[in-house]
């Protein structure tokens, strides 16, 4: 029986994708900040761990529960609001868990998986590094770069029949996407920025900018199963949408991104 580690799994896109391997006859260990708060539901396959992804320690103690055949790296943090209104010091905190952490997380699973040649590591990005998202400047920028140091991840693990795989959902109105942030939304947009946000928050309540955590799942176990080259996994049919979007406009990001993001 395999064993899949996913992190953030206290909530949204973590939760379900753990539900959905422990129904599919999976162990899972799930990784948390707060074990404690967990509503994964009591299973012999499960393993609730405690895990701060911007701890050595903590990591080398959840990679330590092995072997582990498939690592999700879901855990993340974000927050909308102008950049020039956004302090540096969260700016970090964003990069420290969506960038550093996952790349962390990586270096501590990789050696048993090369040792075995045989694993999958999916990296959860975004939507936005399909179409950047206006007001989520930094967000954008460590999912983007997520998305960069997983393509060349996979060249270099290939040899070793270790697979890496990118999910990128779309728009979720139930993602806890403030989660682990002081921020107020509302420190966040100077009067200057008001008129511009104003639509663009409109625009997210639209239907047709939302994607189900159950879409995400089904978006891992699809690529931790694929054996093809593929890398690019969209979850929820807004992120579809733009993936075929920016193919189709010769990757202009920004000008399919004014369709979605009106002035």
């Amino acid at each position: 029986m395999q064993t899949i580690l996913i992190t953030g799994t206290s909530s949204g896109y973590g939760l379900e994708t753990a539900r959905h391997f422990l129904d599919k006859g999976w162990n899972v260990i799930a990784a948390m900040r707060r074990p404690d708060a967990t509503c994964l539901p009591a299973s012999p396959n499960l393993r609730i761990l405690p895990l701060d992804v911007t701890s050595q320690e903590s990591i080398a103690a959840v990679a330590a529960a092995g072997p582990i055949d498939v690592l999700v790296n879901n855990a993340g943090i974000g927050v909308v609001g102008a950049f020039e209104a956004t302090p540096m010091a969260h700016v970090r905190k964003v990069f420290d868990t969506n960038t550093f952490g996952v790349m962390a997380m990586c270096q501590a699973v990789i050696p048993q998986m090369r040792e075995r040649r045989s694993g999958v590591i999916v990296n959860v990005t975004s939507s936005v590094t399909l179409a950047a998202m206006p007001l989520a400047a930094a967000y954008t920028a460590s999912k983007q770069a997520i998305e960069g140091f997983t393509g060349s991840l996979a060249h270099e693990l290939a040899s070793f029949d270790v697979r890496t795989r990118l999910v990128e959902p779309g728009y979720a109105p139930t993602t806890r996407f403030a989660q682990n942030t002081d921020l107020r939304i509302e420190d966040l947009i100077p009067s200057a920025y008001a008129d511009f946000a104003r639509p663009i928050f409109e625009a997210f309540g639209k239907p047709s900018l939302t994607t189900k955590e159950t879409d995400v799942a089904e978006a891992v176990w699809t690529a931790v199963h694929d054996t093809s080259d593929r890398l690019q996994f969209p979850a929820g049919a807004d992120a579809v949408a733009l993936f075929q979007t920016r193919h189709d406009s010769g990757h202009d990001r920004r000008a399919y991104g004014r369709t979605l993001y009106p002035r």
